[in-house]
């Protein structure tokens, strides 16, 4: 199986993170899958954005669900960038995508708009949230789903089997090579994030990975040739 090179928020170490610009640099570098994530407005708008707040990564304030569309517009989501939907994203770039539902809301939101430009193939669901992928299994057929968590649980392999997810995307920082192969041994992929410098390179390799989500475009450049 071919290693996987994802582009966090983008490629948020060198660019404003979950901005068309960002995209478009993970693009550009050769990203073999960009990350993204996802609210819901105040006005129903699938949202991109991390935070609840818009307060880090714009020069607003508040919660995104207490704002509309409009409102987002007018916010700065750094270097001039505005925030976007999912749907401009999808438009802006052709490169593979995980989408992460952080608004257990916004699940319905994505389906649609999956199921309507047929996006199956093209883009994982990804969520803390086990209800979130619950859901959208149940909406969109045949959907690609991971679950993502920060530490590796005894419960983790059944939650994934629940929801049916495929791929588990969890923090380098707490995994074992022990946990990883159970992991395999039952069927799923891992994902570890976030990968940044050559060591942490070298220790998803020696986890035996299937892949490393990173700020940085270098990894991808230097990622092949590190074993």
């Amino acid at each position: 199986m071919t290693f996987l090179t994802i582009g966090h928020r983008g490629v948020m170490g060198v660019e404003p993170e979950n901005t068309l610009r960002s995209f478009v640099r993970a693009e550009r570098a050769g990203m073999d899958v960009i990350e993204l994530d996802l609210h819901l407005s105040k006005d129903g708008a699938l949202v991109v954005m991390h935070d609840a707040e818009v307060d880090r990564t714009t020069d607003g304030n508040g919660p995104i669900g207490e704002l509309t569309l409009a409102e987002l517009r007018e916010l700065d989501a750094g270097q001039g960038e505005q925030v976007p939907v999912f749907e401009e994203v999808l438009d802006a770039v052709k490169t593979p995508i995980q989408a992460e539902i952080k608004d257990v809301a916004a699940a319905r939101a994505l389906a649609e708009v999956m199921l309507r430009r047929d996006l199956v193939s093209r883009v994982e669901v990804l969520s803390f949230h086990d209800e979130a992928l619950a859901e959208i299994a149940v909406l969109v057929p045949g959907v690609r789903t991971g679950l993502v968590d920060d530490s590796w649980g005894p419960d983790l392999l059944d939650r994934a089997r629940a929801v049916g997810a495929k791929t588990l995307v969890l923090s380098i920082h707490r995994l074992t090579l022990e946990t990883v192969q159970q992991a395999h041994a039952a069927g799923l992929r891992v994902i570890g994030w976030t990968v940044n410098t050559q060591e942490q390179l070298r220790l998803v390799r020696a986890l035996e990975l299937d892949g490393a989500t990173t700020d940085y475009p270098e990894i991808r450049r230097t990622g092949r040739f590190t074993a």
